[in-house]
């Protein structure tokens, strides 16, 4: 017989609605000096309690309840014992994860509860480890407002009965260290919510692996130390990202980058044999990766995750990753990772009302869903939430090495309004329409990347005009390190698209920018967004037959390699990809047969090392004491020339004719005597065009132009870009 309380105790535990179930099961004192263990063992026939080291049974269980409780009392001391039960196939043995005690310590809860457990990832989620001389799993999770949470799994059949987790009050975490649960096991957790409804089954936001798409369980693997070989770059990446230094960077959607026999995806170690020596030998200094936080939807491009801790198994495992990213450093490229705080997608395994209540998001759809791409938005001002996404942060650059993230959508997070109409948004506490609390977040996030891990980089996707994105928190700015440059990409891709017999009007569209070029660290950016969604390939985006088409850009990449800002271009786009970009298919590498697309090639390639090699091309990229107008205003001809320096005297000219018209004796005022060398032609036989340029140089005039005491009487190729670098006296 069982009292009345007990009785309602096993009830509870049997239909799933028991919120202490360590209260319940495992070992517990018994009446009369005895001891007892209780279990919850449903599909159970027998069950035995027997000595841990001799195997001797000390009591046999009887079942109390039919649903599959289990007691089983013993005589004396309570001892170390284990499970012996047979399901119908035989006996076994198990140890009982009831008997062990928590898995989080005081100092993890204390910091929760405050919302600074920056490593968050060393507690939550699924850890492979030992306790008490038994190996197993330490599953936690949070879910404050679950009457109930267990985790499910291979180990136990997926039976949510079978292992209901402890809850630390006042924090909501749940967790249980599961016996035989080990790397490689699927797993998820069951939630009731307060309401008694069943959620669907979730998969873990802290895991560190999950099962290849459209399946999604989240897969036992822990954080296991690893052995870096990448201490040299880690010492000396201070210098490759810092703004004197020449920053290209090729983003990459690795999905499609190339794939392998029958449409397959490589994997990250196909991909460092591949990509990793392409990239470098190119001339790129970094690789920025569009999102591999596990995502669900391909057609996403990873841009709504379900998993922020987990590099998507698409590709391979994490070790898998981690041997890319250390192949990209033993080759000198950084590697930086697309992050996107700021919306999750719906899908029902995921965060959204996570235990039943709007954990993660906001509550009201005017501030927690986001009508563009119908996800999510996080609720930035929960402390727990912010924790979240500050130790995510964290992870990528502490776990995996990664040296900076390109935060995805700012503009979003800034604005409480954006992209909505009026009574479509909720104002901040001052009536305004700053998210204040994302506004916090990012400035937390900068001050912690840049704080514990020297030379990492932040970049901001911003594409509004809110002041100090690039500039400290202690001056008042968001603390990112760049910006993405989004007016000029608009203005000049304007530009490029008209014929050349209209560009006299637009003329502004390419000289606009330098009056804001310097408020901001600024990443001129062709990135993917361009190149989809009908908007065609960086080619076709450019007027005339084939012959211009090339030409036009071949002209437009020289300007920008040598225009202030740093550089990044979206994979194809180095070989004048022909076709829009598809995440469905491998780039047309094919192209690459045809000199025109070589061509195209070759000169980005030409450009990096030049953008690398000359000083006056990167070393003020972000100091207006960088950059000087030579012509900003011949918008008849549509030629513009400009001047690039650096902070030992060393300059280069870039002159570019807009027009297919060649210009034979242009004369351009300069301010330096003596011999300015042609190092670049975008017009050059080797880049596919007609030839027409400077030979080795030109030098300068005594003849006043353009101000200036001296000048250079310059051939100026058809839609060609030429770069000229000053050599006082060389011949």
């Amino acid at each position: 017989m069982v009292d009345a309380p007990f009785e309602a105790a096993i009830h509870a535990l049997v239909h799933a609605d028991h919120g202490d179930p360590f209260s319940v099961l495992g070992p517990h004192d018994g009446p009369d000096g005895t001891w007892q263990v209780r279990g919850l063992f449903p599909d159970a026939r027998t069950v035995e309690v027997v000595d841990a080291g001799t195997g001797e049974t000390l009591a046999e269980a009887r079942r109390v309840h039919p649903h599959g409780f289990w007691l089983a009392a013993i005589d004396g001391e309570q001892r170390p014992y284990r499970l012996r039960i047979d399901f119908g196939t035989g006996p076994m043995e198990f140890e009982d994860a009831y008997r062990f005690g928590p898995w989080l310590g005081d100092l993890d809860r204390h910091l929760f509860a405050e919302g600074t457990h920056l490593r968050l990832w060393e507690r939550l989620g699924a850890h492979p480890t030992e306790i008490d001389g038994v190996a197993g799993t330490a599953f936690a999770v949070w879910a404050p407002n679950a009457r109930r949470v267990s985790v499910v799994g291979d180990f136990c059949n997926w039976d949510g009965r079978r292992l209901p987790m402890r809850l630390h009050h006042g924090i909501g975490i749940w967790e249980i260290f599961v016996p035989r649960a080990g790397r490689g096991d699927l797993y998820k957790f069951e939630i009731k919510g307060p309401d008694g409804t069943m959620q669907p089954l979730k998969a873990d936001p802290m895991a560190f692996s999950a099962e290849p798409p459209p399946r999604t369980a989240s897969v036992v693997h822990g954080t296991p130390p690893w052995t870096w070989a990448d201490g040299d770059w880690l010492e000396r990446r201070p210098g490759t990202s810092d703004l004197r230094a020449p920053m290209a960077i090729y983003e990459v959607h690795l999905g499609s980058w190339k794939r392998g026999p029958d449409n397959r995806y490589l994997t990250y170690r196909e991909l460092a044999d591949e990509l990793i020596p392409y990239v470098a030998g190119m001339g790129f200094t970094h690789i920025e990766m569009l999102p591999v936080t596990e995502y669900p939807f391909d057609g996403s491009w990873g841009y709504q995750p379900v998993g922020l801790f987990a590099p998507t198994s698409r590709f391979g495992t994490p070790e898998d990753f981690r041997h890319f990213v250390e192949a990209a450093h033993r080759a000198g490229i950084g590697v930086l990772l697309d992050w996107v705080p700021g919306h999750f997608p719906a899908d029902p395994h995921g965060l959204g009302l996570f235990d039943g209540t709007h954990l993660y998001e906001h509550a009201d759809p005017r501030q927690g869903f986001h009508q563009d791409w119908n996800t999510l938005i996080y609720n930035y001002g929960r402390r727990e939430v912010q924790n979240f996404l500050l130790a995510n942060a964290l992870f990528w650059l502490d776990r995996y090495h990664l040296d900076g993230l390109r935060v995805d959508a700012v503009a979003s997070m800034l604005y409480l309004d954006y992209s909505r109409k009026a009574g479509e948004w909720v104002p901040n506490r001052f009536g305004g329409r700053e998210n204040l609390d994302a506004i916090e977040l990012l400035r937390r996030t900068n001050e912690l990347a840049y704080g514990e891990h020297p030379g990492a980089i932040t970049v901001a996707e911003e594409s509004t005009a809110w002041p100090a994105v690039s500039r400290p928190t202690y001056l008042g700015g968001l603390g990112f390190g760049y910006k993405w440059n989004m007016g000029w990409m608009h203005d000049t891709l304007n530009y490029m698209s008209k014929d050349p017999v209209h560009r006299r009007w637009h003329h502004h569209n390419l000289t606009f920018g330098l009056i804001y070029a310097f408020s901001e660290n600024f990443v001129l950016p062709l990135s993917h967004d361009e190149v989809v969604h009908g908007k065609g390939s960086l080619l076709n985006k450019m007027p005339g037959d084939r012959w211009r088409k090339f030409a036009n850009l071949r002209a437009y990449f020289a300007f920008m390699w040598t225009h202030p800002g740093k550089k990044l271009l979206f994979m194809g786009g180095e070989f004048a990809q022909e076709r829009e970009w598809s995440h469905d298919r491998g780039l047309d590498w094919f192209l690459l047969s045809l000199p025109d697309h070589e061509g195209v090639q070759r000169l980005i390639r030409d450009l990096n090392h030049l953008y690398r090699e000359l000083p006056a091309l990167h070393r003020l990229d972000c100091d207006p004491a960088g950059f000087e107008w030579l012509e900003a205003n011949d918008s008849e001809t549509s030629v513009l020339a400009f001047l690039r320096k650096d902070d030992e005297g060393r300059m280069t000219a870039t002159v570019c004719n807009f027009t297919p018209l060649p210009r034979h004796g242009y004369r351009l005022g300069v301010p330096a005597e003596g011999w300015w060398a042609e190092r670049l032609n975008t017009d050059a036989e080797r880049y596919g065009g007609s030839n027409v340029g400077n030979g080795g140089g030109v030098r300068t005039e005594e003849v006043p132009a353009h101000g200036r005491p001296y000048s250079l009487s310059l051939t100026l190729p058809p839609l060609g870009t030429v770069v000229l670098e000053f050599q006082a006296g060389t011949a």
